[in-house]
């Protein structure tokens, strides 16, 4: 299976709410891309192991006006198989993350999160 522009162009627009969530300090845009039983794993500097549901929390944190910097992250790749799709992005610090993806109703959400910290 061939991925279409369109496909791409959606699954990169899913990932650009996830940046301007940051950027834009606004939980709705995260609550726009992520699925509503995303999952995120991470491992942090030290190596250890973090596990927990992407939920309204989470998002707040994220979009927290005290995370004044502009975030940049780069995409570097996105593979797409039907219905499901990969994008590995690199932060402009410490870490990299794989996005799963899922179309339903012709709507691509992020499913999980898997980061490691760069040191790793």
């Amino acid at each position: 299976m061939t991925m279409t522009i369109t496909d791409y162009d959606r699954i990169v627009a899913t990932i650009h709410l996830y940046i301007d969530g940051f950027n834009e300090h606004d939980p709705k845009k995260f609550k726009e891309a992520f699925h509503e039983d995303a999952q995120l794993f991470y491992i942090d500097e030290d190596g250890g192991l973090h596990v927990h549901p992407l939920n309204d929390g989470v998002f707040e944190n994220w979009a927290s006006p005290e995370n004044e910097r502009h975030i940049e992250l780069r995409i570097i790749s996105v593979a797409q198989m039907g219905d499901v799709a990969s994008v590995a992005l690199g932060w402009d610090h410490d870490y990299f993350d794989f996005h799963a993806l899922v179309r339903t109703d012709g709507v691509w959400k992020i499913t999980n999160k898997t980061a490691s910290h760069a040191s790793r």
